[in-house]
């Protein structure tokens, strides 16, 4: 099969391409984080210490801040003439496809550990937690894979959200957050003054209940019924049924704890990057009482290359709600778009946090709305407490 830099040459248009992806390469090392669960085995070998299993957790909450911190940040942008190579290389699609079996081999790698590997309660614990370290990541490749218009590459990410039980995602993202991302109606975007915890329960409620809504009034305009497998929602969680099932039959019982715990874990750290992705960002009503269109300063980003690496430039944050469809590869930085102090795994412990990150966001948000608190989407609960702390420079908006 010729490459998509040989297609483009052999049709002229290479000639205008000479960008070169620097971390074209550093893209494979997103493939290390579905071997947590192995990375994890092979250290308790090596080490003795059964509280390694608990890598998964230590990767993400100490391991990746101290890289972003030493590795630095990129800035940098493809030019035009390299959009339309960088897309159609497929280099770039088999890094996010490996990801799956990868997955899936600790998936089972972990559940032969629960049955057999005689592990303590704390030790079957950290397992379970570094499983669904992977499991959370694996809803990012989820993310990107669920975004294209190749039909198999949305089958793969209802695949890889099985895992977590969490197939409603590629209803609710796709057809919900893009739609209403940075608004007060957007279940998926937090508010100033909302503490994570506060939004945990809002955003997993609230955006189960919109996919089902929009799942619903896509069947009636078939005129389908929601009971049918033709349900996006339903057949999705038909996958986690019947992955459940098999690796109870095969492995027991036993497992089913552990493999709850490790959906839960994996779902919540989605949920964490949804509510650092838009903190307090709000998007303004025209006089037709639509809302004006999302463009880069609805969204945080980080150009910290560690995190992005690992992440597939998810934290690119705002050149992906303006190009939806557009493979992580391409995706732009834009000096308009505010900044977050750190990339999402440092970011990530913060909002756990809540003292230490209001302290370090909500002034962010001030400062991005010039002093006018009353321009961001601040929670209704929190309202009258943060215009007391940061004053109104205009009217109250509700």
């Amino acid at each position: 099969m010729a490459s998509a830099a040989a297609r483009l040459e052999a049709s002229g248009e290479l000639g205008q391409v000479s960008w070169r992806d620097g971390k074209r390469y550093l893209w494979l090392l997103g493939l290390v984080v579905p071997m947590l669960p192995l990375i994890a085995w092979g250290l308790v070998e090596a080490t003795g210490l059964g509280l390694l299993w608990w890598f998964g957790p230590l990767f993400i909450f100490a391991v990746m801040p101290v890289l972003d911190t030493l590795v630095g940040k990129d800035a940098e942008n493809p030019p035009d003439s390299a959009v339309k190579w960088l897309e159609q290389d497929r280099y770039y699609r088999w890094c996010t496809y490996l990801f799956l079996p990868l997955q899936y081999v600790s998936l089972v790698f972990a559940c032969w550990q629960w049955a057999y590997g005689g592990l303590g309660v704390i030790e079957s614990l950290g397992l379970a937690f570094t499983v669904g370290a992977v499991a959370g990541i694996a809803i990012n490749t989820a993310h990107e894979l669920g975004h294209k218009r190749k039909q198999v590459e949305r089958w793969l990410s209802k695949v890889a959200l099985a895992q977590t039980g969490y197939g409603h995602f590629f209803i609710e993202h796709n057809r919900g957050h893009h739609v209403r991302v940075a608004t007060p109606e957007d279940p998926a975007s937090s508010r100033l003054g909302e503490s994570f915890w506060e939004f945990l329960p809002r955003t997993v409620i609230g955006s189960l209940r919109s996919a089902w809504h929009l799942e619903r009034v896509r069947l009636e305009r078939s005129g389908k019924g929601m009971w049918t497998l033709h349900n996006d929602i339903l057949n999705a969680w038909a996958m986690t049924l019947v992955l459940f099932v098999a690796l109870v039959a095969a492995f027991g019982v036993g497992v089913l704890p552990w493999l709850i715990v490790q959906a839960v874990f994996g779902f919540s750290l989605l949920e964490v990057v949804n509510y650092l992705e838009h903190y307090g960002l709000r998007r303004e009503k025209r006089e037709d009482g639509r809302y004006e269109r999302c463009r880069p300063e609805h969204s945080w980003n980080s150009n910290n290359i560690s995190s992005n690496v690992l992440l597939y430039h998810l934290q690119r944050h705002s050149d992906h709600h303006a190009n939806p469809v557009r493979r992580y590869q391409a995706l732009r930085h834009y000096d308009e778009a505010p900044e977050l102090p750190s990339g999402y795994a440092t970011m990530i412990a913060l909002a756990y946090l809540t003292p230490l990150w209001r302290r370090v966001m909500d002034p962010r948000v001030l400062d991005h709305y010039d002093g006018d608190v009353t321009r961001a989407n601040i929670h209704p609960r929190a309202r009258r407490r943060v215009l007391a702390r940061y004053g109104a420079a205009g009217p109250v908006a509700h």
